[in-house]
């Protein structure tokens, strides 16, 4: 009996070692952050030393894209690992913009329900899950974080809001209410950006004996353009819209610097892997953000649009101090996160993603993609190696080498026709494995990429 006994508790010790050996996950996701505007991506303006701290403890990855250049998209790839056209969701999820023959309108854009998420495959190896900030995977209650996936939701389930409390809510629209859960509105105190690391803070304190996921989906920087009050008076040699973006961007590091500080507290830095990005390419002209080196900004299939800040950290695997110089998107975030948590992602049915793992450790020396894509209305991308295409309803197609030319200003079309050709075969091969839209947006909107391109198609100065 005693031998039996023993080997009941060696079993329940041994489970209770391998629980505690799952990493913690935290996903910093920003909101229209500028690629250039970020300390480790070299920044003379912006202060981001939480941040460049964390890039220094883990690696920069140079080339890291999103599914989208707009921010419902752009979302919808990452929770769901697909490309977000395959299941419908390729336009802007933002009322009144939407054409009035969509299918879906309103509240009734959202993630589509039979879609497994991000939270939904981790909760499936034992992890506590929380969502704490911007959600815009669709307003009515069937989308609701608590309905996809996560235990816990504090934010707001529409696509931006004030960074201070309303004082009547009557008068803002409910998606932008913030929400305790289910139902549960009650409006924050103090700065937002502050209040979601508080509640990002609690959530680790309460959890840290079982493994958590806490997707920090920060408004900041997105407009409106609020910096907190005790940063009045930081960037005197800035003006303007420049000016408050750079207060906003310190506000978020400081934010994350409080997550990472209670991650050390807790003792739980070291098997914790963290990424910090961004969900598209910073609107220039909308919050003063900065893409150099890049051509294009929100809204384009320009590196400015879809190219975004990239890090990831996790002490006790990932060597720290490297850059990762070899294209990877956010679509791979899930099966990354999904083997590190003691999952197998290859028997995820459908997923573009891969695990970041092996290439990052140096394991797989192979790209993790060779080719990547992207649409918008009868707007597309390629990037096959260091070729991409640009393809317009309403001039030419593109070409591009980004080895050579990363702010896509020298069109090779004319000189490579056979490769052009070449890419929009792939394109369209792509194209064809995809549902019709969802929702599409009104037809006086269709043209406002294009116009984004043509005013945004020279890289910013590296001043800026």
């Amino acid at each position: 009996m005693k031998c039996i006994a023993a080997l009941i508790i060696g079993l329940v010790f041994s489970t209770h070692v391998q629980a505690l050996e799952k990493p913690n996950i935290v996903l910093l996701f920003a909101d229209d952050a500028g690629y250039g505007d970020f300390g480790f991506h070299g920044s003379h303006h912006m202060k981001t030393p939480h941040l460049d701290k964390l890039a220094k403890d883990g690696m920069i990855l140079t080339q890291f894209y999103v599914t989208g250049s707009t921010c419902g998209p752009s979302r919808a790839g990452l929770l769901s690992g697909m490309y977000q056209q395959r299941f419908g969701f390729e336009e802007i999820n933002v009322p009144g913009i939407m054409s009035p023959h969509s299918g879906l309108l309103g509240d009734e854009m959202g993630l589509p329900t039979h879609l497994k998420t991000m939270g939904n495959y981790l909760q499936e190896l034992g992890y506590k899950t929380a969502v704490f900030g911007k959600w815009h995977m669709g307003v009515a209650d069937r989308y609701h974080p608590l309905k996809r996936g996560f235990d816990e939701f504090y934010g707001f389930r529409g696509g931006a809001r004030s960074f201070f409390a309303y004082k009547d809510l009557k008068s803002t629209r409910h998606e932008n209410w913030i929400e305790r859960n289910f139902k549960g509105y009650a409006e924050h105190e103090g700065y937002l950006t502050d209040a979601l690391a508080n509640e990002t803070c609690d959530f680790m304190q309460r959890h840290k004996d079982q493994p958590f996921f806490a997707y920090v989906s920060f408004n900041a920087v997105h407009t409106p353009m609020q910096p907190d009050p005790k940063d009045a008076s930081e960037f005197p040699q800035l003006e303007g819209t420049r000016r408050k973006v750079a207060q906003m961007t310190l506000s978020m590091d400081r934010a994350c610097g409080q997550i990472i500080d209670q991650l050390k507290e807790l003792g739980l830095y070291e098997n914790t892997l963290i990424v910090f990005t961004n969900d598209n390419g910073g609107p220039m002209d909308k919050n003063g953000s900065s893409n150099y080196p890049f051509a294009g900004v929100k809204g384009t299939q320009l590196e400015g649009g879809i190219r975004v800040p990239g890090v990831l950290t996790w002490p006790a695997q990932v060597p720290a101090g490297i850059q990762y110089d070899y294209p990877a998107i956010t679509l791979d975030l899930l099966p990354t996160f999904v083997k590190a948590g003691g999952g197998d992602p290859t028997k995820i049915e459908e997923t573009d993603g891969v695990d970041l793992l092996p290439y990052l450790k140096g394991d797989n020396k192979e790209r993790p993609h060779q080719a990547l894509h992207w649409k918008m209305e009868t707007r597309g991308a390629i990037r096959n190696g260091d070729w991409k295409l640009l393809r317009f309803p309403d001039r030419p197609a593109r070409l591009h080498n980004l080895a050579d030319d990363p702010g896509e200003q020298v069109d090779l079309a004319a000189k490579h026709p056979e490769l052009v050709k070449e890419l929009f075969k792939k394109q369209f091969a792509w194209e064809m494995e995809l549902q019709r839209p969802l929702f599409l947006l009104r037809r006086q909107e269709e043209a406002w990429s294009a116009r984004r391109a043509d005013e945004f198609s020279v890289p910013p100065a590296a001043t800026y």
